[in-house]
């Protein structure tokens, strides 16, 4: 697995993972029960992984999308 964005706003991850399943890449949202745990002020990020064969298209899929990538970028 290989980190594809980081981000405090779940919306961008509930967007990024819609988009994602809809191409048919498989992600998985990292770090939800630590935001939880923070009691939601929105200081911890999520993380969304998705294979190491799968992250080229699915970084280009979400700049296509105009998705901010969040703290770190795709392409890193």
């Amino acid at each position: 697995m290989k980190e594809l964005l980081r981000t405090t706003d779940p919306t961008i991850i509930a967007f990024a993972q819609a988009l994602l399943q809809g191409e048919g890449i498989d992600c998985f949202e990292m770090d939800v029960n630590i935001s939880i745990l923070e009691g939601g002020i929105g200081i911890l990020p999520r993380r969304l992984m998705v294979r190491q064969s799968d992250h080229f298209e699915a970084s280009a899929i979400l700049k296509d999308n105009d998705v901010d990538f969040g703290i770190t970028t795709a392409f890193s």
